[in-house]
């Protein structure tokens, strides 16, 4: 816990002198009790419950610009937005519904949309989760999974050692058969992997193991399963996409205790002084540290060779984010999907988002007149003249590693390929806007090796009174969506300020099995205190 009661050094400029510049040079010393690095979920979390406690100091520091980290949302010069990847907004914890809805208060700040998601396979829609719904499957195919099911479940009975990684898991729970034509193939083009390399711990509600009798149902009477998951229901924020959140979230801070762009980005940790250097020369002197960047970068900002060799055994895959604006109506064939899953060998994306069926105001609107760049077969069209939309768009991803390598060079025009073998678009579509970004940290995967490195890096970290968190902060992709990642900040706080368990870290299965409803924005003491003036 945080002694509040530190022993007093020299006259130190403020945080709010440094930036108005009363103090003179930027070259000086702040001093604080907790400070954040990165305005990710993850540090919003924990600068949010540090202002409402409103006990220690403490200020916030990123070399964006813009707060969001890899829950942000680029601009296309168009004005197509697209999110670093498949964001949508589901939640464990009352206490990060009140503070988006804090931050986007009204109603029309929101759509709520049912999820409509497909595996494409064999040229066909297959409804998620795949594993439940080998109906829609030619038969042979159909034979191949139900035998497969069938004796892993014959299996399961007289097993008496556990999946020892997430191949042996697929195989003991699914059989070979829906292995071999959904679950390898598609998680090695998500994870950059093969599933022999990954432990089988981290799944929890990520994977539905199917239920024989009911896949056996479905497939005799030609019927799908649906609505399983956490997210079968989700919302989506109506304008400036998801990283529009993070934005109105931070401004729910005091501006005199954030540190955006360049003068906010870290050039050096001084983890035996308690010491921070930032790009402008600053030097923030704290108590505790919230760390959220990458825990592999951390330690090469430290310095620390024991921890820098150790972080080596942690091994992460890169995304690349593509998008494509199209001009025309929605086809009737992508209808109002949201998301869709591509294990195939046909197109270089595992996942396609229809962002467009987000909001309407994730493309241009119809009047806006924009020209066609190239048709999507890659021939030049017949007329550059700007006209008029309707616009719609799509969103994939790509996953690249060592074990994965990617044509970068080619991979716009790949995956514009992959649309059209994937009969997601025609040939002669108007392609209007192009966009293509990679982001080195895309993944944290949960290798074989993961956990043995975690339990002494972060307890390493933590003795030098470094609270190291987030989706690459704590390396732990089960507890990696948004609101697990705020969480994450927001429990540091706690277990700075008060000790409190963290249980999002800790106990990921517990947290993601239940509504997590104790901690409110609102709590109540401060209830009470509202409550106690309003009758004074």
């Amino acid at each position: 816990m945080l002694n509040l009661a530190r022993q007093t050094l020299k006259r130190v400029p403020s945080f709010q002198e440094l930036l108005q510049g009363t103090m003179g040079s930027a070259k000086e010393e702040v001093s604080v009790d907790v400070l954040v690095i990165g305005a990710g979920p993850t540090g919003l979390g924990a600068a949010k419950r540090l202002n409402q406690i409103d006990g220690p100091s403490w200020m916030i520091v990123d070399s964006n610009e813009t707060p969001g980290g890899l829950a942000s949302t680029d601009v296309t010069p168009e004005g197509f937005l697209y999110d670093v990847g498949g964001h949508v907004i589901f939640s464990h914890y009352k206490y990060f519904d009140d503070c988006i809805d804090e931050a986007l208060p009204n109603e029309d700040d929101w759509y709520t949309h049912q999820r409509i998601s497909y595996v494409r396979c064999k040229n066909l829609w297959v409804p998620y989760p795949f594993q439940n719904n080998i109906s829609m499957l030619p038969k042979d195919d159909q034979v191949k999974c139900i035998d497969g099911m069938i004796d892993a479940a014959l299996e399961a009975r007289v097993a008496n050692t556990k999946p020892q990684n997430f191949d042996e898991w697929i195989v003991r729970m699914m059989g070979t058969g829906v292995a071999d034509l959904f679950m390898r193939p598609y998680n090695y083009k998500v994870w950059a992997v093969p599933t022999t390399k990954m432990q089988c711990q981290w799944l929890g509600e990520r994977v539905a193991a199917p239920d024989l009798k009911r896949v056996t149902t479905n497939v005799i009477l030609n019927k799908t399963a649906g609505g399983w998951g956490p997210n079968a229901t989700f919302r989506f924020p109506a304008r400036d996409g998801t990283g529009g959140i993070w934005i109105a979230v931070a401004k729910t801070l005091p501006k005199s205790n954030t540190r955006f762009g360049d003068h906010g980005a870290v050039t050096k940790v001084d983890a035996d002084n308690k010491r921070v250097t930032l790009k402008d020369g600053t030097v923030v002197n704290y108590a505790k540290l919230v760390n959220t960047m990458a825990v592999d970068s951390l330690v090469q900002f430290m310095g620390d060779k024991a921890l820098i060799d150790l972080s080596k055994g942690l091994f992460y895959s890169s995304t690349h984010v593509i998008g494509v604006g199209i001009r025309g109506e929605r086809p009737e064939r992508i209808g109002d999907k949201c998301w869709l899953y591509f294990p195939e060998d046909d197109c270089p994306f595992y996942r396609a988002t229809i962002f467009s069926n987000y909001s309407p105001y994730n493309q241009p609107q119809a009047d806006v007149k924009l020209p066609t760049q190239q048709l999507a077969n890659g021939s030049k069209p017949s007329s550059t003249e700007a006209k008029a939309g309707p616009y719609w768009s799509i969103m994939l991803e790509v996953s690249e590693s060592s074990m994965k390598p990617v044509d970068i060079k080619n991979l716009l025009k790949d995956s514009i390929q992959g649309l059209i073998n994937t009969d997601m678009i025609k040939p002669t579509d108007e392609i209007v806007s192009t966009y293509h970004r990679r982001f080195d940290h895309g993944y944290p995967t949960p290798s074989l090796e993961r956990e043995g490195v975690l339990k002494q890096l972060l307890p390493a970290l933590q003795a030098k009174d470094i609270w190291s968190r987030g989706r690459f902060g704590s390396w732990r992709y089960e507890v990696g969506n948004q609101d697990h990642s705020f969480m994450l900040g927001v429990e540091a706080a706690d277990n700075i300020v008060n000790g409190a368990v963290e249980l999002t870290l800790n106990y990921p299965d517990f947290v993601n099995g239940r509504q997590n409803t104790e901690r409110r924005l609102v709590e109540g003491a401060q209830v009470f205190a509202k409550n106690k003036k309003a009758i004074d």
